[in-house]
């Protein structure tokens, strides 16, 4: 036990970080939250290992596509309405898209290292998803539609897609371990055993993401798994497809779970524009406010945490004081939009098309450096399919999920680590093309690319 704890020491406290957002928080807590300071513990502990090693641990490729959102940062960071707020809002961005996804690039060393935090994923999404299903079930979870039924595990009802959130991420991590572990020449019984647990573990998600009620959280899971199983071979998507067919009509035809709830759900889905409900009215609204904020300021935006200050100036009268929270343990609360629940143009309104551009452009150069390892991986038959459908599916998700959400909430540390995992097979581990054998591990392999 001792030696396994210190072989993967280095990336023990990213571990650490992911499972401190399965403990309970106060009712109605918000903002960072203690896995917050434990990830700047990460940072800094990051930086020590380098200068204790004194080594290059970066290619001039990963510098680059890794710092350049820090150019659009540094000047809407200027631009901001004061020194305390651009200040503020600078270290926020920093932590979570540049300064935690470069320590965990940095701590995870090969594909061993990389499974660890893919189970550590699945295992915080098994946790909040039995918590969800036991509020479900009992009636203590979040306030939805007069009844306290809705699934938010530990973050309460501030933070109505932690939750969801979380369970996506494990739900995708399963499905690619499930779908690539063990694709390589050396695989074993020890593999087949992993991917079958994996399976077993995606399937136990689907319950727990149903209950969050989540229309953003299912478009994006179901559009990521798609293009998972896509990429994985036609014939493996046919029969996994057929499984969750058959794993829906049991959950919900069978045993009947929320099946009103959720038809009426899913339903909504296609009335955003024919008959919206008030928080897609509210949606709406704000995100005229963001363009209207851009179109006065195109190249540099209003300024960090800007969009609260210039909201009311540019919204219509059709927004609303803002969205009812109750349940889950915390009192009624009515809470304000600060935000306009879009990533891109939160940062598109604050940033301008130069914030848009540099950061949008970092995820777009990671996106394409990981498929572009993935069709790599799967077209010679190399080891590490799993851990190429795990970035490239965290990042699907996550970009698709900026479209109707932004960061904010104790569970946004974790969007950080999804970015590291992300980058990590983008700029390192795809490169590592060499097939493990006794005489070259994979540790030496990885190694050796990340210090080219």
């Amino acid at each position: 036990m001792n030696h396994r704890l210190r072989t993967f020491a280095p990336v023990l406290p990213v571990v650490a970080v992911i499972a401190l957002l399965g403990l309970p928080l106060a009712p109605g807590a918000g903002g960072a939250g203690p896995a917050d300071a434990v990830s700047g513990l990460v940072v800094l502990y990051c930086g020590i290992r380098l200068l204790r090693e004194r080594r290059r641990p970066l290619t001039p490729t990963a510098v680059a596509v890794m710092g350049l959102p820090v150019l659009g940062l540094s000047i809407a960071a200027m631009g901001a309405s004061s020194p305390g707020a651009g200040l503020s809002g600078l270290g926020r961005y920093l932590q979570i898209f540049v300064l935690v996804p470069a320590a965990v690039v940095l701590l995870v060393r090969d594909r061993r290292d990389f499974r660890v935090l893919a189970w550590s994923f699945v295992s915080l999404a098994l946790w909040q998803g039995a918590i969800g299903v036991k509020q479900y079930v009992t009636a203590t979870g979040a306030s939805y539609q007069g009844e306290d039924i809705r699934a938010v595990g530990t973050f309460g009802p501030t933070d109505v897609m932690g939750m969801a959130t979380v369970v996506s991420f494990g739900l995708i991590c399963a499905l690619a371990l499930a779908l690539g572990l063990g694709s390589g020449s050396g695989s074993g019984r020890k593999d087949l055993r992993q991917r079958a647990v994996a399976a077993g573990c995606a399937f136990a998600l689907l319950l727990p993401l149903a209950l969050s009620f989540s229309r953003g959280a299912w478009i994006a899971t179901a559009a990521t798994c798609a293009l998972q199983l896509a990429l994985a071979g036609l014939r493996r998507a046919l029969k996994v497809a057929a499984a969750v067919t058959a794993a829906g009509v049991v959950l919900v035809g069978g045993f009947g779970v929320g099946s009103a709830m959720l038809q009426e759900r899913i339903s909504s889905i296609t009335q955003v524009t024919d008959a919206p409900d008030q928080s897609v009215t509210d949606r709406y609204t704000m995100w005229a406010a963001a363009t209207a904020m851009w179109r006065e300021h195109p190249l540099t935006g209003v300024g960090l945490k800007g969009f609260p200050e210039h909201r009311d100036g540019n919204a219509s009268l059709a927004l609303s004081s803002g969205s009812d929270t109750d349940g889950a343990g915390a009192g009624y609360l009515k809470q304000p939009l600060l935000s306009p629940h879009n990533m891109y143009l939160l940062v598109l309104s604050e940033q301008g098309l130069i914030g848009l551009l540099t950061l949008a452009g970092s995820w777009l150069a990671l996106l394409v450096c990981a498929l572009r390892g993935l069709y790599r991986t799967h077209r010679t038959g190399l080891p590490g399919l799993d851990c190429a459908l795990v970035s490239s599916g965290l990042l699907i998700w996550q970009l698709i999920d900026f479209m109707y959400a932004d960061i904010g909430g104790p569970s946004t540390v974790l969007t950080a680590v999804v970015f590291g995992v992300a980058a990590w097979w983008s700029l390192v581990g795809a490169n590592a093309e060499e097939r493990p054998t006794a005489a070259t591990p994979v540790r030496a392999t990885a190694e050796g690319a990340m210090a080219q």
